[in-house]
């Protein structure tokens, strides 16, 4: 009688053939891991603990005079492109982070285990919306205590900082691809800043579009983070649900559907 031998790569796809309920699991595991990461570390927390209150008090009280006149007028407009400039930018992590565990060997351990192959991936990305949230609160807090009193109230700033985190969730697949496909995490952090530098910088984030050049104005006007800060404006200040919101999560659900795949394959392909 013939007996059937199981090479290791088989075995392996064997075990890797998991269940969509499976898959989810091991995501939240992989995201456990990440929260515990933080725990046991926490200066990967300073980007989205100090960067919030230094950015607020520094932008606020250099353009708030030359801009709107004074602090208070200023607070409306500058705490929601905070919000919007602070978090994006945290979203650079994903990438930087998940290139480290891929130099270091982690994920070649991950490759071992009985666990679904995307759920590492996956895992990462949702850990990082906890940093999302923390960024998004102690930045209208720190608005709060510099006396920004949002006239939309409670339910839309909520609304405002859900919107906020949910793009920067879908700009985090664009990170997590350099990720997988640069060389070393610095390259990765070099390429993010290029990409995000302009978007953040030349945009209504800070001051008015209408107060730049009319050659920059048309930039800033098509520019999505622009849209993504009016639509935090409106919630915020007023209350309202506009065009720039629904144009937001389009943005977004069209990142995702672009990103996603290209970076599930690269990572496949890697791992």
């Amino acid at each position: 009688m013939k007996s059937t031998a199981i090479t290791p790569v088989a075995e392996r796809r064997l075990r890797n053939k998991t269940s969509f309920g499976q898959s989810v699991s091991h995501s939240l595991t992989m995201a456990y891991r990440g929260l515990l990461k933080i725990r046991r570390t926490p200066e990967q927390l300073f980007d989205v603990t100090l960067q919030p209150i230094i950015f607020t008090l520094m932008f606020t009280y250099i353009f708030g005079g030359a801009i709107s006149g004074n602090v208070q007028n200023y607070l409306p407009v500058i705490i929601p492109g905070i919000l919007v400039q602070t978090v994006i930018t945290t979203s650079i992590v994903t990438g930087v982070q998940l290139r480290e565990d891929m130099d270091k060997g982690v994920f070649d351990r991950f490759k071992s285990l009985p666990i679904a192959r995307i759920s590492p991936l996956a895992g990462a990305l949702l850990a990082d919306t906890i940093r999302y949230t923390i960024a998004s609160v102690l930045t209208f807090t720190m608005g709060y205590i510099m006396g920004y009193r949002p006239d939309g109230g409670i339910g839309h700033v909520a609304i405002a900082a859900l919107l906020v985190i949910v793009c920067s969730w879908a700009i985090s697949w664009i990170f997590a691809f350099f990720g997988v496909i640069a060389r070393t995490a610095s390259s990765v952090q070099g390429i993010s800043m290029i990409v995000l530098f302009p978007l953040t910088f030349v945009s209504n984030a800070f001051v008015p579009a209408e107060t730049m050049p009319n050659w920059l104005q048309w930039f800033v006007k098509i520019n999505p983070i622009s849209h993504l800060v009016t639509a935090v404006r409106e919630l915020t200040n007023s209350g309202t649900i506009g065009l720039d919101l629904t144009l937001s999560l389009i943005g977004a659900a069209i990142i995702v559907a672009i990103f996603a795949p290209l970076t599930v394959r690269a990572y496949m392909r890697r791992t």
